[in-house]
């Protein structure tokens, strides 16, 4: 059976849960982190402003960047939401999957978006397929970590557990 990523729309569908969450620390921030890999393999990790259109995640690049070439030649990614400090309790958006280059009518349907100041060969968009959604909430008053899980194959579940 061939894997089939979802898309944002695909979460909010069967994770809704998840998207709130996530939502909430993608707004507070409006920057993540994005994981690609070099040609090396190694990572590499670069800031982000995700933005969402048409039901998809999207991200930007500039097309000289590293980060542009990275997806292009392999676009496996892990975008998490920024964290800013080590004990706020803070939750973490963990999205694993592959990026495609948007469409010019996904591109233009970000209103908004830092790309739209750019023409389409200086600034690539890409839209964020989604293998795994990963969301973790932290209740640091009672130590108490709970793990929402999404996938398109597998769907939506839920796990607790004390920390440390």
């Amino acid at each position: 059976m061939t894997r089939v990523p979802g898309i944002w729309q695909d979460l909010e569908l069967g994770a809704p849960q998840i998207v709130r969450l996530g939502m909430n620390r993608l707004n507070a921030a409006r920057v993540a982190l994005l994981g690609t890999l070099r040609g090396n393999g190694s990572p590499r990790i670069s800031p982000v402003e995700p933005c969402f259109a048409k039901g998809q995640l999207l991200v930007g690049a500039m097309a000289w960047s590293k980060k542009a070439a990275d997806l292009r030649r392999d676009p496996r990614y892990v975008l998490h939401s920024a964290v800013t400090g080590p004990d706020n309790g803070e939750g973490e958006l963990k999205l694993y999957g592959t990026a495609a280059e948007a469409g010019h009518d996904l591109r233009g349907a970000a209103a908004g978006a830092w790309w739209s100041a750019w023409p389409a060969d200086k600034a690539i968009v890409f839209s964020l397929h989604i293998d795994q959604a990963v969301f973790i909430d932290w209740d640091t008053e009672h130590g108490l970590m709970t793990v929402h899980q999404w996938s398109p194959r597998s769907g939506y579940s839920q796990a607790k557990r004390t920390y440390p």
